[in-house]
């Protein structure tokens, strides 16, 4: 069973290979959605960018590809500047392996700010 290890919530889960990462997440009680998007998000329908996530190099295997739905809505998105490679969505990616994942990134408008 792959593991995911939640960077800032210092958090480890076991899940199932194929699980989806954001229910997977909610199940544990990690918090995806900043602020507002709490309550106002698009429950996994991959349409509002909310459950944005970072997953770190070494562990980027261990993630599904991006299918189109997602690359389309992060294209849209500023804040993957500067990371457009790690940026995913918790709600379209599957766990195939063991991940790093870094949640809430912080806006990289600019693509200096370094997260890893």
């Amino acid at each position: 069973m792959p593991t995911v290890k939640f960077l800032d919530e210092k958090m480890e889960i076991q899940v199932p290979e194929g699980a989806n990462l954001r229910r997977e997440a909610l199940k544990a009680g990690v918090p995806l959605y900043p602020g507002v998007f709490r309550v106002l998000n698009c429950r996994g329908l991959g349409s509002c960018g909310s459950c944005r996530v970072l997953v770190s190099d070494a562990t980027l295997a261990g993630a599904s590809p991006k299918g189109l739905k997602e690359r389309i809505r992060l294209m849209v998105s500023f804040f993957q500047i500067g990371h457009e490679k790690n940026m995913r969505l918790a709600c379209q990616t599957r766990i195939v392996g063991d991940l790093e994942v870094k949640t809430k990134p912080p806006f990289n408008l600019y693509g200096t700010q370094k997260i890893w």
